[in-house]
């Protein structure tokens, strides 16, 4: 039997890797590496799209977007968790705990809307290269771009919401090394059957549409540059297109498997480890693609760097 216990906890138990001590040290180092380079990568796309006029352009203004909610979806969860990897008493504040569900909860969704806004982006590009600006114009991509973000933070606020009202037993342990909606809804004293439909619904709404939505916008697209006749020109279309599909393969195969997939014995393992890669990895990895890959973003990056370096003599 649970201690049954629906006053509001004073802070939670994050047991994270805990039953893994050994790993604590190695993790905390990765982590950390992961999290100055994530830091590093994200704000120089930004620097570099907002500083570069040749880059003042629909798809850099969206890749701003996607750096700026990569910044801020590592900091909602990593720092915690760092602090929890180098202490032995492994807590988050009531307070804490609400911040970072709801921020996980509103980021993810925001990125799963504006991974599709930039293949829309990428299909008006190629498939309609003569309308292009008239199309993407500034004020349709601030729309497109606030949208994104609408849409993730009002997901957020519901979910939230229907998870926290929820009745909690103590004691208030979390197996898992964030605040998020699956480990919350097992400390809970009701049936959760209810939520974890919505869950689902959630996710349903806003991974399988959204990649539906990527797969058609590029289906199109492989249709438009084969009927392109040089190679060069194959190249090039494809080339702007290969970091995005890189980001969304890594970002939709992390997020399907983690929140569309049943439940499995070895699921609790198999759910922390997609977290890390989800919230972790993939936004370290996300300006390594755009920038090793992308020949403007590295050209703009070399200006800015001499600019700086003339400035200084």
């Amino acid at each position: 039997m649970r201690q049954v216990n629906e006053s509001v906890p004073q802070e939670f138990i994050l047991l994270g890797f805990s039953d893994r001590p050994w790993l604590e040290l190695p993790l905390f180092v990765v982590f950390l590496i992961s999290y100055m380079v994530t830091i590093f990568g994200n704000l120089t796309i930004i620097l570099v799209s907002r500083l570069d006029p040749k880059l003042h352009t629909p798809m850099y203004f969206f890749l701003t977007n996607l750096s700026l909610l990569d910044l801020c979806y590592t900091t909602s969860t990593v720092p915690q968790m760092l602090v929890n990897l180098y202490s032995t008493r492994k807590v988050i504040s009531y307070g804490g705990c609400v911040a970072q569900l709801f921020m996980f909860l509103a980021l993810g969704a925001t990125e799963c809307v504006l991974l599709a806004v930039m293949s829309v982006d990428r299909f008006v590009a190629i498939c309609r290269p003569l309308h292009y600006s008239v199309i993407m114009h500034q004020r349709l991509c601030l729309q497109l771009a606030a949208a994104s973000w609408i849409t993730g933070f009002s997901n957020s606020v519901w979910l939230s919401t229907l998870t926290l009202q929820l009745p909690l037993c103590g004691p208030h342990i979390v197996d898992h090394f964030l605040c998020e909606v699956p480990a919350l809804l097992k400390l809970s004293c009701v049936d959760t059957t209810a939520n974890e439909a919505e869950l689902f619904l959630v996710s349903v709404l806003f991974h399988l549409i959204p990649l539906t939505l990527i797969l058609v916008s590029y289906a199109f697209i492989v249709q438009a540059v084969l009927r392109i006749q040089s190679a060069e020109g194959r190249r090039k279309a494809f080339g702007t297109c290969g970091s995005h599909l890189i980001v969304v393969s890594l970002f939709y195969g992390t997020a399907i498997s983690m929140y569309l997939q049943p439940p499995s014995p070895n699921s609790k393992d198999q759910g922390k480890m997609v977290s890390l890669f989800y919230g972790i990895i993939a936004p370290m990895l996300n300006p390594l693609i755009y920038t090793l890959r992308n020949k403007d973003v590295k050209e703009a990056f070399k200006r800015l760097v001499a600019r700086v370096f003339l400035v200084k003599k």
